[in-house]
Order: structure tokens, then C-alpha cells, then sequence
């Protein structure tokens, strides 16, 4: 029997009501974007948390660290499952290798052609093998697939990269990304490219540990007496063999730690770096790596007059601590401005705000009104970057004014690209410096813009580091390092160097030159310039450096340099040319690109139990990070929205009672 109107009315708002009382949790098959989602549990016979554990083991020897990733996948369920798992790595990581163990058997990877690896890898799936699959999303984000994952399965995945460790300021730093945060995307979820799928990737709610462990142990030999040696990350026990040669181990404590990057910095004695000449001879080629300490900044209290528009954040991924930070960091970045000069401030979100209408002296009063809105904002809504800068473009710019853009952000955007190509295409003589906000912020993003911008990347992790990356801002911002740098070769027959110009030195860290050689390594390497005192020239000697076998890492080095300038930031990624040699670098070097992964196939069928289940690895989110930056809510708003739902449903009955009187007294 059909209820009565008013019923019907109630139940209907109850139901709308009960919808805004809870948090959001994604149904697949209603989601209409490509968004993240919260897990939803379902058939207790499928192990829907099938990554038990990450082991991580580094050695950094000098400049270059060997990382070892493992990942142990178990199927605790009653039925077969087929796992894939989202996660970030360095943006500067070489992976060059991966292996599959089951039981006592171990299956090396194979590099293919990204298409050819997906086919290979589906087709193992469908005949019931073991496999496993390591693609490129990003090149600081990656995917692995496990296919035919049996109950009771222990399955280890261990992949390889090496990294160039560059200091700044004579501190060097070891990072190790733990996990990817959420990330914001407008396209849908039906039209998305295959590189971006990964977007939909399932989260657990706010201030959830991860559902595994995560352990990682650094071997740190210098070949210099170490200074000081701190973890600011991470609860770390530190075994010194001598000064020059430590281990770090991972807390037990921190065994759920894999919710934040893992930092490990360190400063040599005297503030020493390393610089020199590195030579690799292979059988077909040689390599070169040369890494020179760009002078001491020159201060200079002659600054031109300089315009800053501040583009920032406030989006529902920065809710609670990143936004919390960003106001700080501004607070820090706009007391550092000149009365001179002028600044604006641009709120970007789901769509972009500004401050004022053209920038305006930094008086005073002006950085309070500034930060007066800056304070109205707790974040909400998606990440409009590119609506953000185009925003920051149309403000009008008085001539002879240096200008410098800053972008405040935590990266968690799916279109970096587009960001980039929009600020190499428009920015012109402008600087782009981005910092990135968070304990597990979208590093490619971060650097990315900066680089396409000419400027320099920071990271804030926390609020009581914004003081002192503001001043290096004033520093970088101030007075260059070095600028119209050149590399020139004499007698040494240097060849495909990368990078193929050498931009100004903003930042206190060593320039970073790769390439290959032919003949004897002889001659000269001389790195000119100029400086704020003049003319700079510094010059190696070739012959006095010998090739060694302990330094094959360059030609890995090397070759990952090489698809950075290709196709990291995607100004011409997409053309036939790039795509067909950043393949042929990826298969070459035995490389993981955007167009080459890594396969390994169990040959024999192993799968007699029938069809397996999908399973998608759920990722905590990031340390700080809230429940706004999937759309959910804050642990702590559910009582009081609760409570209005129950406001609004005694609402709704009282005016159905009082409707349903009038009606029987007429």
C-alpha cells in the first residue's frame, strides 16, 4: 500500500537529511569523476587490505643512494584477488629494476613497452598465472598490479632505483615519499586518459593508521666526517661505525609510519660538499658526471623595486594543518617585503579570488588586510591551479617593476601539465617560486613549477620551519648565485650533456652536469659565469679523475636526466619524437617511463579456483591531511551535523502535524 503524501514528503527528507549527516563514501558505479574515495568494506571472503608490509633499504655512498623497495602482499581471504597499489616515489628516481619472489621461487621483471607490458600482464591474469606489473603514472607516482594473489599467497615485489643526492646550503637531504595523497581532478571519470586513472584510488578517513607496516633502514658511508645527522620525520636509532659511516633505523614505534615522508638530513664537517668529476667507462659507452660548487651569494642591498603575487591555496585538501601552515608561511614571506615594493594574493580553490584588484604597496596595513583574508579561509572545494595562475596573469604589471609569482600549495592536483605548459607559454621574465605545504606534499608539482617557471622549489612540513625557508626565499629572491652559466669543453670530447643549458643559480647547491664521452678521458671541463663580483671561472681537470666500476649508476643517472628534460614537465611529451626517445631511452637502459613498465610472469598457471576478485589498496591519508581533501568531513564534525539532522527531521514532523490539523479542522 502507497504511503501518504506527507509521509512520503518525510521520508524523503530524512533520506536527504540521513545523506548530508554522513561521510561521504564513493559508490563506483555513481561516481561520475575521477576523484578519490573512501573504502567501503564488502565481502569479508576478499582481502580487500592485501599490502601487509614495506620494507625500504638505502645505501648512499657519497652522492649517489641505491634504494631497495619491497612490498609484501598477502591474501588472507578465502577467495583470489588480483591487487593493485598507488605509490609515490622520488622524482628524481632512476628505476632500473624490479623482481617477483614467490615461495622459493624468483621472477625477474622484464622491460617493455607500456602497452606491450599491460598485454602481457592481462593475458598472464586470464590464464590464472601469478604476475605483477610496475607502471609510471607520474614520475613521482607509480602503480604495481599483483595478479592471482591465492588465499594464503605471500608474495614479495622488490623494485630498484638510484638517486642523485644534491645539496643546498651544504645540507644534504634523503627523502623517501610514503604515500600519495589525495588528488583533485575536474575531467570524468568515463573520459579520463589511461595515465590518470589511478586518480580513483580509494582512501581510509582522517587520522587512520595504515593497514601496513612500513620499515626502512640507511646506510650512510660520506667518505666525509659527518657533522650533524638529523630525522625530523621519523623516530630514527643511529649506529656510527666512525664519523664517516652511519646506519639509521627506523624507531619500532614508527612501524605505521608510512603516512608521511620519510626525511633524513645530514651536513658534512666544515659544511663541506661534494664536487668533482665522476667517470663510468661500460663496454659501448662512457659517462661523465660533474658536480660544481657554485660560489658564495653575493648580498647586494641594490634590489630592484619588486612585485610578488602571492597564489594560494585553499582548497578542501589543505583543511586543518596545511592551511594552518601556509597562513604562517605568508605571515613570515609578507614581513619580509620592502615598503618598495608592491604584493597581491590570489585564493584559488574551486575558482580564484583576489586580493586587489592591481598589487598594492606592502605597507603595514595592507599585510594585515592581506592576512585578515587569508584568515577567513579554513579550505574547501577542489584545486583550480590553472584557473589560479591564468587569474595572477590578468592582474595588470607596471613596467620596470620586477615581478616574482609564489604559488602556496600542497600539489594535490591531477593536471600538473597543464599548470606547467600555461607558465613556460605565459610567465615570460617572471620568476616562479612554489612552496610546497604538508608531510607528504605533490613533489612533482612543486618542483615542476618552478622549474617551468625559472624560479625554486621549497617544502614546509611544518609551522616552525616557515621562518627560516622565508628568509632563504629573501636570499634567492635578493640576488642570484650565478648567472650566465656556461660549460665548456676543452679537449675532452663530451657528447649528448645534459642538461643542454644551464639556467641561473638561484639556490646554494652544486650545478649538475651529465653526459657521455668518447676516447680517453683528457682535457678540461670549465664552468664560467657571472657572479655579483664579477667574472667566475672554475675548471677541472679530466685527466687527474679515473674511470671507475663503482660509479655504473651514471649511466641510469644519466639516461633519467635525459627523459626529465624529454618529458617530466611535458612541454613536448606528448609528440611522436619525444614519446619514440624517451621509449627507446626506458628500453636501452632498462628504465621505468611513461612509456615503459617493468612485467614479471609465474609462466606456470597457479589460478584453478576460479575468476579473481579486484582489489584496490587503500592509502591512509597523509599525516595532517583531513577528510575535505576526498570530501568527507573532520573527526569531530559528526555530532553536530548529527544534531542538525535531527533538528531539521523535528522540523519536518512538526510541519506535517501541523499541516494534517489544518486539514481536518477545514
Amino acid at each position: 500500500m502507497p504511503l501518504p503524501r506527507r509521509c512520503t514528503r518525510i521520508a524523503l527528507f530524512a533520506a536527504l537529511v540521513g545523506k548530508l549527516a554522513l561521510p561521504v563514501q564513493a559508490d563506483a558505479a555513481e561516481d561520475k569523476t575521477l576523484s578519490p574515495y573512501f573504502l567501503i568494506e564488502g565481502d569479508p571472503a576478499v582481502d580487500r587490505l592485501p599490502l601487509s608490509k614495506t620494507r625500504v633499504k638505502v645505501d648512499v655512498v657519497g652522492v649517489i643512494a641505491d634504494v631497495k623497495v619491497t612490498q609484501t602482499y598477502q591474501n588472507r581471504g578465502t577467495r583470489p584477488i588480483h591487487a593493485s597499489y598507488v605509490f609515490p616515489g622520488s622524482t628524481r628516481a632512476a628505476v632500473h629494476g624490479m623482481r617477483m619472489t614467490i615461495g622459493e621461487r624468483v621472477i625477474v621483471a622484464r622491460i617493455e613497452k607500456k602497452e606491450e607490458a599491460a598485454e602481457q600482464f592481462d593475458d598472464a591474469k586470464q590464464a590464472g598465472k601469478s604476475a605483477s606489473l610496475l607502471e609510471q603514472a607520474r614520475p613521482n607516482v607509480f602503480r604495481m598490479s599483483v595478479a592471482n594473489i591465492l588465499p594464503g599467497d605471500i608474495i614479495e615485489v622488490e623494485l630498484r632505483y638510484t638517486e642523485l643526492l644534491r645539496p643546498e646550503e651544504s645540507a644534504y637531504r634523503f627523502v623517501y615519499p610514503t604515500v600519495t595523497g589525495p588528488r583533485y581532478a575536474s575531467a570524468r571519470h568515463a573520459n579520463a586518459h589511461q595515465d590518470d586513472t589511478w586518480i580513483h584510488s580509494s582512501y581510509l578517513t582522517e587520522g587512520d593508521a595504515p593497514t601496513y607496516t612500513f620499515d626502512i633502514e640507511v646506510t650512510l658511508s660520506t667518505g666525509i666526517d659527518v657533522q650533524a645527522l638529523t630525522c625530523d620525520s621519523h623516530e630514527v636509532d643511529v649506529e656510527w661505525r666512525d664519523r664517516q659511516l652511519a646506519t639509521v633505523t627506523l624507531d619500532p614505534s614508527e612501524k605505521r609510519g608510512g603516512n608521511r615522508d620519510f626525511i633524513l638530513s645530514y651536513v658534512l664537517a666544515g659544511n663541506a660538499v661534494h664536487s668533482g668529476l665522476l667517470l663510468f667507462e661500460d663496454q659501448d659507452e662512457s659517462f661523465f658526471l660533474l658536480m660544481a660548487e657554485p660560489p658564495k651569494r653575493v648580498e647586494s642591498d641594490d634590489m630592484p623595486r619588486r612585485e610578488y603575487v602571492f597564489i594560494v591555496d585553499v582548497s578542501g585538501s589543505m583543511h586543518g594543518f596545511p592551511l594552518d601552515t601556509a597562513k604562517v608561511l605568508m605571515r613570515d614571506l609578507v614581513g619580509l617585503l620592502r615598503p618598495t615594493d608592491t604584493f597581491n594574493m590570489i585564493l584559488f580553490s574551486g575558482a580564484s579570488s583576489t586580493f586587489a584588484q592591481r598589487s598594492v604597496p606592502a605597507t603595514d596595513e595592507n599585510v594585515r588586510r592581506a592576512i585578515r583574508l587569508l584568515d577567513t579561509h579554513q579550505g574547501g572545494g577542489g584545486t583550480e591551479l590553472l584557473s589560479g595562475l591564468q587569474t595572477a596573469m590578468s592582474l595588470p604589471h607596471e613596467a620596470g617593476t620586477s615581478r616574482s609569482f609564489v604559488v602556496v600549495t600542497d600539489g594535490y592536483i591531477g593536471g600538473e601539465r597543464e599548470s606547467f605548459r600555461y607558465i613556460r607559454d605565459h610567465l615570460g621574465e617572471a620568476n616562479v617560486f612554489a612552496f610546497g605545504i604538508g608531510t607528504s606534499v605533490n613533489r612533482y608539482l612543486i618542483e615542476g613549477v618552478a622549474k617551468a617557471g625559472f624560479g625554486e622549489p621549497f617544502v614546509v612540513s611544518k609551522p616552525g620551519e616557515s621562518a627560516a625557508i622565508a628568509q632563504r626565499f629573501k636570499r634567492y629572491v635578493g640576488s642570484p648565485v650565478l648567472t650566465g652559466v656556461r660549460v665548456d669543453f676543452d679537449g675532452f670530447k663530451a657528447y649528448d650533456v645534459v642538461p643542454e643549458s644551464v639556467p641561473d643559480v638561484l639556490a646554494e647547491r652544486p650545478i649538475v652536469v651529465f653526459g657521455k664521452y668518447a676516447g680517453k678521458p683528457n682535457g678540461k671541463i670549465a664552468l664560467l659565469g657571472l657572479t655579483g663580483q664579477g667574472r667566475y671561472n672554475q675548471t677541472f681537470d679530466v685527466a687527474a679523475t679515473a674511470p671507475t666500476a663503482h660509479h655504473r649508476a651514471l649511466s641510469h643517472l644519466w639516461a633519467r636526466q635525459r627523459i626529465a628534460d624529454l618529458s617530466d614537465l611535458g612541454f613536448d611529451a606528448d609528440g611522436e619524437d619525444s614519446r619514440e626517445e624517451v621509449t627507446a631511452l626506458g628500453l636501452r637502459y632498462s628504465l621505468l617511463t611513461k612509456h615503459t613498465s617493468f612485467v614479471a610472469i609465474h609462466e606456470t598457471p597457479r589460478n584453478t579456483l576460479g575468476a579473481g576478485d579486484e582489489v584496490t589498496q587503500p592509502l591512509p591519508l597523509p599525516h595532517g591531511v583531513s577528510n575535505f581533501a576526498v570530501g568527507g568531513m573532520t573527526k569531530g564534525s559528526e555530532p553536530p551535523l548529527l544534531i542538525l539532522a535531527a533538528l531539521l527531521f523535528a522540523v519536518a514532523l512538526a510541519i506535517a502535524a501541523a499541516q494534517s490539523r489544518r486539514r481536518r479542522a477545514s
